[in-house]
């Protein structure tokens, strides 16, 4: 394991192609924080603190609904119960690496480049600035898209009718895709959309996220533990 400059180097650069779509979806973001009574300082920090798009959008979504501050509060936790995945499958990575290299990673981490990271993880990278790099390239685009969808509130009136917030979706769909090597990799996927479709139908989209990735991730570890 090393945490050098090349690596945050190779992270940042691998992140580039993702870099306009976090921008576009932070504008989205700041349109849709202003419309719900956001001023631009606190849609900006909102994006530097919580920084997740899907928890973010849903928050302001409620608070332009009425929601108070402890059922915004929930909305984010149940939204980011996925980050206890993203973290499990880090650990054989980050568990390596310093304290601060470790959390300074994680702070920085998002669903994209937690893909991109695993998928470099597994092609043989091993430097773990890796992952606060490619972080880095994610998370100023999201604080810049934030401020200019904020100050650009009011020349866009629906910024979910142009679809821009499916951006992201559409890109974790593709690198997920990608990690599929053989044909065996599938049984985990059909695992996790089964287990999706079910719980969609007795609880919110935060739950159905969570059911997904576990029901995947034990299908996974089940067919490991198998002989070849």
């Amino acid at each position: 394991m090393n945490f050098t400059a090349a690596g945050l180097k190779r992270g940042y650069i691998a992140a580039q192609p993702l870099a306009l779509g976090v921008l576009v979806y932070g504008v989205t973001f700041g349109l849709l924080a202003r419309n719900a009574g956001l001023s631009i300082i606190e849609a900006v920090l909102m994006s530097a603190t919580v920084y997740s798009g899907s928890a973010q959008t849903a928050t302001v979504s409620g608070i332009a609904a009425g929601a108070g501050i402890g059922a915004s509060v929930v909305t984010i936790l149940m939204l980011n119960a996925r980050y206890l995945l993203y973290g499990a499958a880090l650990r054989p990575w980050l568990g390596q690496a310093s304290t601060l290299q470790a959390y300074s990673s994680l702070y920085l981490l998002g669903d994209g480049n937690w893909v991109l990271s695993i998928k470099a993880h597994a092609a043989g990278e091993s430097d773990t600035a890796f992952v606060v790099g490619s972080g880095v390239a994610m998370f100023l685009p999201w604080l810049g898209g934030t401020l200019l969808g904020s100050l650009a509130n009011e020349w866009i009136a629906d910024p979910k009718l142009l679809g821009l917030d499916f951006l992201l979706v559409a890109f974790c769909t593709a690198m997920g895709v990608g990690l599929i090597k053989a044909r065996h990799d599938w049984l985990p996927v059909g695992a996790a959309v089964v287990a999706a479709v079910i719980v969609d139908r007795f609880a919110s989209s935060s739950w159905t996220i969570v059911a997904a990735g576990l029901a995947g991730a034990f299908t996974a570890f089940v067919r490991a533990k198998e002989p070849a």
